[in-house]
């Protein structure tokens, strides 16, 4: 049995913020339980391609402040030249630009995972522990007790940052957790749960020497939208995407493809001349998805009242992205519940 005065489930963006405020008012008795081999949640930097949280804006205050304080870069999305608006298949592509006056999303230099990795310096890997996967929560009369699948740990306080529909899996004292909060875990919708990414590299952004922007919106097709994402340095060159969700009906041979051949049609041949091609299907990781997904087409309603309450007494607090009344499923949502979290669990 191990014993902390906190413990934190889920080292994703809202897990590790938390952590990091802790530390900073002086707090560090705690420790962050990670059931993946990786910290970072749904951010996952892979060859310089972000295949989960990628983009914010000026008024996402929250992640613009947090990377100033770390002093992590951020830089526009490339966005110059024409983009490719496929609304019919059978009819030739519409090309348009955007608004120079209107200032493009930005990205973290270096990829999200810049962030994370920045986070977990100021923390300390000892204060993570992977491959975690906590099974029971249960209310004791002083003390919270967190089951995992090797150990006990004992903690004054417990805060859940794994998106609730994931939590419910936990095996929470069931006459302490009102049978509401289990409701609103089920039907909280995880963001990119049912995403599909896809991200190529090049040796070079043969669509900016055409005056592209290598933004290709699809309305139908098997990609429904398509990014110039070379890293802040110009040194390596890559486009990034969703993919449509049913291509997961298919074989990834099939779908890469139909992918390619899709591209090649609306950027050139030169699609075909990629270094590195690889996809992430959300839908197959079980720290994100589950057996049945739900596609939302509009934006899912995140900041359920019931996750701002406290329960066990005070003593078990949820927080994350999907948690958040705050720019809820946003990597600025995850940082502030995070910083929330952390005034209740000091309080």
């Amino acid at each position: 049995m191990i014993k902390k005065k906190y413990v934190i489930i889920g080292a994703g963006l809202s897990g590790l913020t938390t952590a990091y405020m802790l530390q900073k008012h002086g707090e560090t008795d705690f420790l962050i339980l990670e059931s993946r081999d990786r910290s970072g949640g749904r951010i996952y930097t892979e060859k310089g391609i972000d295949y989960g949280a990628t983009w914010f804006h000026n008024h996402h205050e929250n992640v613009n402040a947090l990377l100033d304080e770390l002093e992590v870069n951020k830089f526009y999305q490339y966005s110059k030249g024409k983009s490719v608006l496929v609304y019919n298949t059978m009819a030739p592509a519409h090309y348009f630009e955007n608004d120079p006056n209107s200032p493009s999303a930005y990205r973290i230099a270096g990829g999200s995972t810049a962030m994370i990795d920045k986070l977990i310096s100021k923390i300390g890997n000892d204060k993570i522990q992977l491959n975690t996967t906590v099974t029971e929560i249960n209310n004791r009369e002083a003390t919270v007790e967190v089951v995992a699948e090797k150990e006990t740990y004992v903690a004054q306080k417990v805060v859940v940052t794994i998106p609730p529909r994931i939590a419910t899996r936990i095996d929470f004292t069931s006459e302490e957790l009102p049978k509401s909060v289990r409701k609103s875990m089920k039907d909280t919708h995880t963001w990119m749960s049912n995403a599909i990414k896809v991200g190529l590299t090049f040796k070079t952004p043969f669509w900016r020497n055409k005056n592209l922007s290598g933004t290709l919106i699809g309305q139908v097709g098997v990609v429904t939208d398509l990014y110039d994402h070379s890293d802040v340095a110009d040194k390596t060159f890559s486009l990034m995407g969703f993919v449509n969700e049913g291509m997961r009906d298919v074989t990834a041979e099939e779908r890469k493809q139909r992918i390619l051949e899709h591209l090649q049609k609306y950027l050139g041949e030169e699609v075909l001349d990629y270094i590195s091609y690889q996809e992430k299907d959300w839908s197959k990781d079980k720290n994100t998805s589950c057996n049945k997904i739900k596609s939302i087409y509009m934006s899912p309603r995140y900041g359920n009242p019931d996750f701002a309450k406290t329960y066990f007494n005070r003593k078990l607090i949820f927080s994350g992205a999907e948690t958040s009344p705050v720019h809820g499923g946003y990597m600025d949502g995850a940082i502030y519940s995070g910083l929330l979290t952390a005034k209740k669990m000091i309080d």
